[in-house]
C-alpha cells in the first residue's frame, strides 16, 4: 500500500512543490525532499494519512512557509567571515614543508654545523653567547663558523633544487 501511495503522490508532489517553490525562495527538489521526509516520519508514528493528497498539499505549503520564515530570519554576513589577514591553509602547508626541508638539510650538514644551525634556528631565539656556551666554542669563532655552515647549506640546497627541476 505504501509503495502505491508514493507512486500516486509523486506527480502531485512535484507539481505542488514547483508551484510553491518560487514564492518561498526554495528549490522544488528541496521542498519535495522535506515533504517525503515528513511523510516517512508520519508513516512511522501515525500511519498513512486518511486523505494523502490533501495531507501532501498541506505539507508542501507548510514546508514552503517554514522556508520563507527561515529566509526572512537568516541574514547574510556583511563581509566575509573568514579571516583573510593571515596566511591561508595552503600558505601554512607550504611554509611547513619548507621548514621540514630546511631542518632535514641542516641535519645532513658536516661536523658541528647541524648543532650550530639548529641552535640558530631554535624558536628560543638564543643569543650568540648562549649558543657558544651550548656548543663549547668561543663566541668570536661563532660568526666564521656560521658563515661556513651557511655556505655549505646553500650549496647543498642549490644542488637539491637544481636536481629536482625537470630537464627538457
Amino acid at each position: 500500500m505504501t509503495h502505491d501511495m508514493v507512486a500516486t503522490l509523486r506527480p502531485l508532489l512535484a507539481a505542488e512543490a514547483s508551484a510553491e517553490a518560487y514564492a518561498s525562495g526554495a528549490e522544488p527538489g528541496d521542498l519535495e525532499q522535506a515533504v517525503w521526509l515528513r511523510l516517512l516520519e508520519r508513516l512511522g508514528t501515525d500511519g498513512p494519512p486518511a486523505d494523502p493528497a490533501a495531507w501532501l498539499r498541506g505539507a508542501v505549503r507548510s514546508e514552503a512557509r517554514r522556508t520563507r520564515r527561515a529566509a526572512s530570519i537568516e541574514q547574510p554576513y556583511a563581509s566575509e567571515p573568514a579571516d583573510v589577514s593571515g596566511p591561508g591553509p595552503e600558505q601554512l602547508a607550504l611554509s611547513a614543508a619548507r621548514r621540514r626541508a630546511l631542518h632535514s638539510a641542516v641535519r645532513r650538514l658536516p661536523g658541528r654545523c647541524p648543532r650550530l644551525m639548529a641552535a640558530l634556528l631554535s624558536p628560543q631565539d638564543l643569543t650568540y653567547r648562549e649558543i657558544a656556551d651550548e656548543l663549547g666554542i668561543s663566541q668570536g669563532s661563532l660568526g666564521p663558523e656560521r658563515s661556513r655552515c651557511l655556505g655549505c647549506l646553500r650549496r647543498m640546497l642549490t644542488a637539491e633544487v637544481a636536481a629536482r627541476e625537470p630537464r627538457g
